[in-house]
């Protein structure tokens, strides 16, 4: 009856991590250069925290979001004043529900106070919509600039 009751508490105790798919794949896929805590690598990657959430706030900005995870990044970038020069690599191998898993967990963990009150979380049908156009890193720099450039993003 013990072995019983410590069987159950332990897979009790691994419950939240089967529901932390998002944290699990950020911690694989993101961290080594966004930060664990989504703090960003002066002047090379870019913070996630405390940012991101600033571009759901316009519809395009959620086909931003999925493209830059998918498609990669290159060119200069600007966030919260600051200029960045590193290059995201694509992950264009990532699942539909993996991105979309991805992308929830940074904008809910630490983007809460960004977010629009009718904030809806990714799909993975909306990804698997979003990322039918190829596009390459520097389109999707481009299509950052005009994004922060509409919002006032800087």
């Amino acid at each position: 009856m013990k072995r019983l009751v410590w069987l159950l508490i332990a897979l009790l105790a691994l419950f939240p991590l089967a529901l932390a798919d998002g944290a699990a794949d950020y911690g694989k896929f993101c961290a080594n250069c966004h930060g664990a805590a989504g703090q960003g690598t002066p002047g090379v990657f870019p913070p996630l925290a405390k940012w991101s959430g600033n571009f759901v706030k316009a519809e395009e900005g959620r086909a931003y979001l999925v493209h830059v995870l998918v498609f990669g990044l290159q060119g200069q970038i600007s966030a919260q004043g600051k200029t960045y020069s590193g290059f995201m690599p694509p992950f264009a191998q990532l699942s539909n529900g993996q991105v979309a898993d991805i992308l929830n967990y940074v904008l809910t963990e630490w983007n809460k106070d960004l977010l629009p009150k009718d904030f809806k979380p990714f799909t993975a049908d909306e990804v698997a919509k979003l990322r039918e156009k190829a596009l390459t890193p520097a389109d999707v720099a481009k299509e950052r600039q005009a994004l922060a450039k509409k919002l006032g993003l800087k």
